[in-house]
């Protein structure tokens, strides 16, 4: 298992281009939020498909990481997105991640995306991860 601290120093180092920051991680779960701002909108201002993706693959990488350990080669498999409603461009981005399984090999959880204040997701995605054999 590695820290919330422990993650947050890896994705800094690893991953300095993340905007990403990690609201809780620990228990086959992570919450992650995305601040949004100009850069992050579409035509008809809303929030791009390609950041609430973003979340939902940072959220669900989060909580394997919490339950395995920093594990650099652990990589997305397969991300299947449904896009819900209209996200506030005004709004964080939180994404909810779940494990549904985490086996020897292979991790799959699900995230829901909200709109930071909103109750009702704004996204909902599954994803499925190789753990490399250590």
């Amino acid at each position: 298992m590695a820290t919330k601290d422990e993650i947050i120093d890896f994705i800094k180092t690893q991953f300095p281009q993340a905007k990403c920051t990690i609201d809780e991680v620990g228990n086959r779960s992570a919450t992650v939020r995305h601040k949004i701002g100009h850069a992050e909108l579409r035509p008809g201002g809303t929030v791009a498909g390609p950041v609430m993706m973003f979340v939902a693959d940072v959220a669900l990488y989060i909580a394997i990481l919490g339950e395995i350990g920093i594990v650099p080669l652990a990589v997305t498999t397969s991300l299947n997105f449904n896009f819900l409603r209209k996200p506030s461009a005004d709004k964080d981005i939180i994404g909810v991640c779940k494990l549904i399984k985490l086996g020897r090999t292979l991790a799959i959880g699900e995230v829901s995306i909200y709109s930071e204040g909103s109750p009702e997701m704004v996204a909902h995605a599954v994803g499925t991860y190789a753990i490399p054999k250590t």
